[in-house]
């Protein structure tokens, strides 16, 4: 008992020394993220305020405590620029039916912490599945869940993102694996998307 009792105690003072470390280099843990002490609340903006990602996006800020704001030259933003979803075959069965599939979602966003540069990312869900045309309606169904699935790993990616923008200035690209019930897995790739010399030049003339 005394022994349990000691370990609950170190295992305490430990997560109470982290939080004191992180706090003290302006970042605090809202929900899932450790994100910079700026980003308490956020400016969002969307190529279509109504779509599913927008609303995913919001959900996501709600869960990690970040207030939705009116944009002002002090608060951070996050603009979320375009979303597309592309299909391509990777197998056919004996009758050149398509057998496996591979969805690809990407979402183009930017973000701006005042005090630092506009920062602009492409992330990437990638998605396998077996496409069954003698179960088309449970597939028709099964698809949109997939879709929604995916708009959902891009809203977290998004707030991951916004979690690391302090930590590291240099330009970023990250990939997670994720695996579901049915065993099938999720690719999640983050780029930030950087603008050519000669592009920044143009812009300015």
């Amino acid at each position: 008992m005394k022994r349990l009792l000691s370990l609950f105690s170190l295992r305490t003072v430990i997560v109470l020394t982290l939080s004191l470390m992180t706090s003290a280099c302006g970042f605090h843990l809202r929900g899932d993220y450790l994100l910079p002490d700026e980003v308490h609340e956020i400016s969002l903006t969307s190529f279509d305020q109504y779509s599913s990602l927008t609303r995913d996006v919001q959900k996501q800020l709600r869960m990690n405590g970040i207030r939705q704001v009116a944009p002002t030259t002090v608060t951070p933003s996050l603009d979320l620029i375009s979303e597309s979803l592309n299909e391509r075959t990777l197998s056919l069965y004996q009758n050149s039916r398509a057998a496996e599939k591979e969805l690809t979602y990407n979402v183009r966003y930017s973000v701006l912490i005042p005090g630092h540069d506009l920062k602009t990312y492409t992330t990437t869900v990638n998605r396998n599945y077996l496409d069954n045309p003698l179960t088309a309606l449970a597939k028709s169904v099964e698809r949109d869940m997939i879709e929604e699935e995916m708009r959902t790993q891009a809203a977290e990616q998004i707030l991951r993102q916004m979690a690391r923008l302090k930590a590291d200035d240099a330009p970023v690209e990250t990939s997670d694996v994720i695996t579901h019930d049915d065993e099938t897995e999720s690719k999640v790739t983050t780029k930030e998307v950087i603008k050519s010399m000669s592009t920044t030049a143009e812009t300015t003339q």
